[in-house]
Formats: C-alpha cells, sequence, structure tokens
C-alpha cells in the first residue's frame, strides 16, 4: 500500500527549471542522457512473441558486440547475458589519461517446454532474436546457445 502513497521527497515542490533548486539539478544530471542507459544499470528492452509453434525473443542491444553477449537456456529459463569493458589510453605531451569503464545486464524468463536442441540466436543491427520451438512437456536439460 505504501506504493500507492503520494510522497514528496523533498518537501516543498519547486517549479521545474527553478535556478535555487540546486539540489534539483544535480540530481536530475544522473537521470539525464548525459549518461547512457547502460553504465548506469539501464536494462535491455525485450520484447517475447508467442505462436503455437514457438516462443520469438527480441532484445534491442544498440552499440553491443556479438562477444560481449551471452545466451543460455538452463531448466526452462531463458538467460540473456552482456557485459562490456572499455578502456581508454590517451597520451600526449603534457598529460596521461586513461579511463576504464565496466557495465552489464542480465534478463532472464521462464520459457516452458522448449526443443532445447532446434533453438537458434541471431544478432544483426542491434537487435538479438532468438527462437524457440515448443515441444510437448516433459524432462529438458540446459545447453548453450549459439549466436549467429
Amino acid at each position: 500500500m505504501f506504493g500507492l502513497t503520494p510522497y514528496r521527497r523533498h518537501g516543498v515542490q519547486r517549479r521545474p527549471g527553478d535556478i535555487f533548486d540546486l539540489e534539483g539539478v544535480f540530481e536530475n544530471f544522473f537521470h539525464d542522457h548525459f549518461w547512457p542507459a547502460f553504465y548506469t544499470g539501464g536494462q535491455m528492452r525485450v520484447d517475447i512473441k508467442e505462436n503455437d509453434k514457438e516462443y520469438v525473443v527480441e532484445a534491442e542491444l544498440p552499440g553491443v558486440k556479438k562477444d560481449e553477449i551471452n545466451v543460455e537456456l538452463n531448466e526452462d529459463r531463458l538467460t540473456i547475458a552482456v557485459e562490456r569493458k572499455e578502456e581508454t589510453n590517451e597520451e600526449k605531451e603534457n598529460y596521461i589519461r586513461k579511463e576504464r569503464r565496466y557495465g552489464s545486464m542480465v534478463r532472464s524468463f521462464y520459457v516452458p517446454n522448449i526443443l532445447n536442441d532446434q533453438v537458434s540466436a541471431k544478432f544483426e543491427n542491434g537487435v538479438l532474436s532468438i527462437v524457440l520451438p515448443k515441444r510437448e512437456p516433459g524432462k529438458n536439460k540446459g545447453n548453450r546457445i549459439e549466436i549467429k
């Protein structure tokens, strides 16, 4: 019930753009588009479609390379994981700059009764597409899915 109760975090509400609201300026800075969602804990956008024969999962992963993606199906749970590491080295006459960034995202979905040996995945133009053919209910084992 607490999630439905209105709450003002900072007491008195100020007008948007108020130049004296320095606390709001700093708070909004980190929610701005200045920081990519990948490095601030954002999640990948995923669409899941189902028909009589299969599930189709499409995940938007712009700027991600194929070798940074890991897809696994284990005990009816599909897991999509992305891990990025970025390092910048810059040396000029009077200074040396070295920066590192790290980010990861993981999404898991319950997809029952899948034919594990017929699952396919394709990564093209920043979209990961996974086709999961359905089977009759019963026992199934986990396996790693290769991305084409």
